[in-house]
């Protein structure tokens, strides 16, 4: 099996110090919408709420048939591949637009990929996500005030809420590999399928 070309991906949570990212390597073949799937994975959110990215003065997403004219282009149509031909190499995705979590997603390198493995693959990263419905930067701010001091007012309300006890320097990185590789798994099952329905 030949390599395919690889984009290296640094996607950092915007506005937050110590700063959480991830590294991704992703097929350039990829869709935008698979993009969103990976992010999703990566970062560990858990895919609740719209979406979309900006590039230049385009915005790709799901489109509303509601809102024909609101100049959203359907991610699932566009390649990662079509943007690096335009020179982008930087892109804006913004998830939850209550809380309004924004990424900026880098390309930090084009190549071939490994022949024998399967992408998108985890690379490296640090610090855990927010968890989903924290209520944006401030809210997120007060959780984990909130969760690093047992006698903060609002400690065990947030406990129970999150369900037990949060570590921010914790990425879980094995359930972050596993995330990506069952992304990777269904995308090689997909390659094999049309493969053999070309060979009928």
């Amino acid at each position: 099996m030949s390599a395919e070309t690889i984009a290296r991906l640094h996607i950092v949570l915007n506005d937050i110090e110590p700063a959480i990212w991830r590294q991704v390597d992703v097929p350039v073949t990829a869709s935008l919408k698979m993009l969103h799937d990976i992010i999703q994975a990566a970062m560990g959110w858990e895919n609740y709420h719209l979406w979309h990215f900006e590039a230049g003065d385009r915005r790709y997403g799901v489109p509303d048939p509601a809102w024909p004219d609101h100049g959203m282009a359907a991610a699932r149509n566009v390649k990662l591949a079509a943007l690096l031909d335009r020179g982008v190499r930087e892109l804006l995705y913004t998830y939850d637009m209550g809380d309004d979590w924004r990424h900026t997603i880098t390309i930090e390198s084009i190549g071939p990929g490994e022949p024998d493995q399967q992408y998108p693959r985890f690379v490296d990263g640090e610090r855990r996500c927010p968890p989903e419905d924290v209520g944006g930067l401030p809210g997120f701010e007060m959780f984990l005030d909130a969760m690093a001091d047992p006698s903060h007012e609002e400690h065990h309300r947030l406990r129970e809420w999150y369900g037990g006890p949060y570590n921010p320097d914790d990425i879980d990185e094995r359930f972050t590999r596993r995330a990506l590789a069952a992304i990777a798994n269904r995308r090689h099952a997909g390659k094999i399928a049309y493969l053999k329905s070309r060979a009928q």
